[in-house]
């Protein structure tokens, strides 16, 4: 059990934990919450023992092993496969004890070595790494690049990657999630469910955190405060308790203002001054209850379009890539042939497996590429609001807040698209204030501001302009829960198009009501749902890692090169849901019809028991968690508590069982 007793934590002259107590049991699957600065980080410093505490107990089980995603980018020429590999601290020293047992000459020192290597896993360590990397979004051919070959944000996934193979008791995840796209992300929540260590991990996105925690630790007011359930469970009692506490706050002001009352108008009277006198006294014993202190919530919203072309685009024939590289060179094609149009009001999600073009797409309709061939007819009067996926791609470092927007009037201004905004550099200030640049942080460079701040400028600089279609490519990246709650409710009562990129599921939910699938070279309407979506990616992800498996265990050296390339050729358009099949002759096909027919169907059978469970559970858990939120008995709590528990962990392996059976049964039908 980890224990915090009285603890105080500072960084500088800050106090981040004033006296604060809390226990998180082996095996619990924790969230930590709280605003930004609120000591988060800092907290896992301590558990990382790169902090200190400055008072108080603090206790780790000394036997615990820990895993962690290091935050500095790596630099290497190793393999992504070897990097990953290397990440697994028990393999590595099992392989240096092999090592210096050979050259020790100790028959029995060999033995020992070879034995703790074999149960180390090295039999199986590639497989293992590159199931991590796949599964983490990178391409079959990409498994033995060089470590440096990759951007930024891939590389942080290999880190991710490093200390998922990392044998641990305890893991601590800083916002994950953050150089991920919704498959990567769907991969990562299945493989945390099955992780059964104790694990802390801060996030901002409140599905991930609904997913994958079952305990949430509230950082606020230099307290810590744990809640039993994950962050929509936490939302919700700490509503309640809230509540709870405004009403007695104000019973209790209501109960002393009545006894000053007294106190006043009869303390000078001989015949009530024992009676005024007690009251003094009752008032001063009583333990005075203190206000509900919320934190300011930020908020904004978008100016109503000057106007609403429809359609706002329309595309035909287009064709999306990126120029050639050299001069004379042949183009990247990336998304081919789309005929599609952006209509007024239209709220689009754009869905696809990592590499698929969505990010293109997008660039291209933002103007930021050019369309490679085809037609795209802008309507008249469109004024697009373009949020990239990397700020940095519309921020220059060296200049501060004030200086981005009185630049952004000057262009606007020269491309005559001004539509009644406030020019003047006191209202520039007074609008920056709206989105929390105030004081000195208006002369502040951007690039020495947070992820946060910086995302947070770019939305200030679109919402100025007023646009009518908003391209928004990762927009959550670096927000908080505060702030990507403010972008929902603004992108909801926004009156003109969005078109949206996101692996913010409850983001992608609130706003977005189709969506279209970027796959295979093609845009396609997705006709179901983010669930179905969801189940798709799951598949698709372990399907990548059956093959990783394949190619590393069963192939000599050059069969397995062969076998990667022809995975690689089957995994490039994996975000197309179904695959074409091949005519066969009339008779043969009949006869591999009945074939599959019978193979399947106590597949099917056991298939369709477990989603009549699966609904009854989930039936029951909605009733329980109804049920919850209106009672405060602690022994009824207590029970549904359990019985939740204990749905929780049925419905998770009857998930486990339903991919597996489908499997089989596309395995059967292929």
């Amino acid at each position: 059990m980890i224990t915090l007793k009285n603890l105080v934590l500072r960084r500088g002259v800050k106090v981040l934990l004033d006296n604060a107590s809390c226990n998180i049991n082996p095996g619990e699957k924790v969230g930590l919450v709280g605003r930004n600065g609120a000591g988060k980080s800092s907290l896992f410093g301590l558990l990382n023992h790169t902090l200190h505490e400055d008072k108080g107990d603090f206790y780790v089980p000394p036997q615990w092993r820990m895993a962690q995603v290091a935050q500095d980018m790596p630099e290497t020429e190793q393999s992504a496969t070897q990097f990953v590999i290397d990440g697994d601290v028990t393999l590595l020293a099992a392989q240096q004890e092999v090592t210096a047992s050979e050259d020790s000459g100790d028959g029995e020192r060999m033995a020992h070595a070879y034995m703790a290597l074999h149960d180390a896993g090295a039999h199986d360590a590639p497989a293992r790494a590159q199931a991590l990397i796949l599964g983490l979004g990178f391409r079959t051919d990409e498994l033995e690049r060089p470590v440096n070959s990759f951007s930024g944000g891939w590389r942080m996934r290999l880190q991710l990657a490093r200390a998922l193979m990392c044998p641990s008791d305890l893991l601590l995840l800083d916002e994950p999630t953050n150089h991920l796209d919704l498959d990567a992300l769907v991969w990562l929540e299945a493989w945390l469910k099955r992780y059964e260590g104790t694990m802390l991990v801060i996030s901002h996105d409140r599905e991930f955190l609904d997913a994958v925690t079952d305990v949430t630790i509230h950082i606020e007011r230099a307290q810590l405060t744990r809640y039993g359930g994950n962050y929509s469970r936490f939302e919700d009692m700490r509503a309640e308790q809230m509540a709870l506490q405004a009403t007695a706050y104000s019973k209790q002001q209501d109960k002393m203002a009545h006894l000053q009352k007294f106190i006043d108008r009869f303390k000078a009277k001989a015949s009530k001054a024992k009676q005024a006198q007690s009251r003094v006294k009752a008032l001063e014993r009583m333990e005075k209850i203190g206000p509900v202190l919320a934190d300011a919530e930020f908020t904004f919203e978008f100016s109503e379009p000057q106007n609403l072309p429809n359609p706002m685009l329309a595309m035909q024939d287009v064709s999306f890539g990126y120029p050639p590289a050299v001069e004379g060179g042949e183009p990247t094609l990336i998304v081919r042939n789309v005929s599609k149009s952006v209509l007024a009001g239209q709220r689009i999600g754009i869905l696809g497996a990592n590499g698929q073009g969505k990010s293109t797409v997008v660039k291209t309709i933002a103007r930021a590429l050019a369309p490679l061939s085809g037609e795209m007819l802008e309507g008249k009067g469109l004024n697009i609001g373009y949020f990239a996926q990397q700020e940095l791609d519309v921020l220059r470092p060296a200049d501060n807040p004030l200086e981005h927007m009185i630049r952004l009037v000057k262009e606007v201004t020269a491309a005559g698209k001004i539509g009644g905004q406030q020019t003047r550099e006191q209202d520039l200030r007074s609008f920056l204030g709206n989105f929390n640049f105030g004081g000195d942080m208006v002369k502040q460079a951007v690039g020495s501001m947070s992820g946060g701040e910086k995302a947070r400028l770019v939305l200030c600089m679109i919402v100025w302009q007023r646009p009518n279609l908003l391209l928004l490519d990762e927009p959550t990246n670096h927000l908080d829960l505060a702030t990507r709650e403010a972008l929902s409710m603004a992108l909801n009562e926004f009156e003109g198009t969005v078109m949206l990129v996101s692996h913010d599921r409850a983001l992608l939910r609130a706003v977005c009501d189709e969506f279209w699938m970027v796959s295979r070279g093609g845009v396609a309407p997705f006709d179901g749902d983010l669930d179905d979506y969801q189940r798709y990616l799951l598949d698709e992800a372990k399907r990548q890692r059956e093959e990783a498996k394949k190619s590393t265990s069963t192939a000599a050296p050059a069969a397995a090169a062969t076998k990667t390339v022809a995975a690689s050729a089957t995994l490039t358009g994996a975000a197309a849901p179904f695959d074409a099949k091949k005519p066969a002759g009339k008779k043969d096909d009949a006869q591999r019809r009945q074939q599959q027919s019978d193979t399947t169907k106590p597949l099917r059978k056991e298939l369709e028991k477990i989603d009549a469970r699966m609904q009854s559970l989930t039936a029951e858990r909605d009733s329980l968690q109804a049920s919850l939120a209106s009672t405060n008995a602690p022994a009824e709590m207590a029970q549904s508590g359990k019985r939740l528990k204990v749905i929780d962990t049925e419905l998770g392996t009857l998930e486990e069982r339903w991919l597996e059976l489908t499997e089989q049964i596309e395995t059967s039908l292929a």
